[in-house]
């Protein structure tokens, strides 16, 4: 046995420190990496989403369903200001003769307006796309 088995100061075959009487080994310990009682519910979730059954096609399709609801309500919040800003300068003529430094209202508004606009939906649709894939993974592992 080496010297490192037994430790400093200990000689071989006394038993201590929990060390194994017969052998004067140290008593093995057992290593737990994971736990074994990991709810089977999640497991059987997965198993059904990847397997594609009928409560895993259903759990997809309202997720997808959830997407698309998303993606058409801030869509529509993106596409009527600008529908309305050309109607706004045909129904009152004297809004187009406006300028700003030398430069038209509209020209302005149509021209630079819809960059930011189009900038700062596509960031809430991000994150509330987000937050929906965070929902559907916290419910799939619940």
């Amino acid at each position: 046995m080496s010297r490192h088995a037994t430790g400093p100061g200990r000689e071989p075959g006394r038993s201590g420190g929990g060390a194994d009487d017969q052998t004067g080994r140290p008593r093995r310990k057992r290593v737990v990496l994971a736990d074994s009682r990991a709810p089977v519910t999640v497991l059987r979730t997965v198993v059904e989403l990847e397997e594609q059954t009928s409560y895993g096609e259903a759990l997809v399709n309202q997720f997808v369903r959830t997407q698309w609801r998303t993606a058409l309500v801030l869509g529509a919040v993106a596409m009527v200001p600008l529908l309305v800003l050309p109607l706004l300068f045909f129904a009152v003529p004297d809004l187009a003769e406006v300028a700003l430094a030398g430069v038209r209202l509209p020209w302005l508004l149509i021209g630079i307006v819809p960059f930011p606009l189009l900038f700062g939906v596509a960031y809430w649709y991000n994150s509330v796309a987000e937050r929906h894939e965070r929902d559907f993974v916290a419910m799939v592992e619940k």
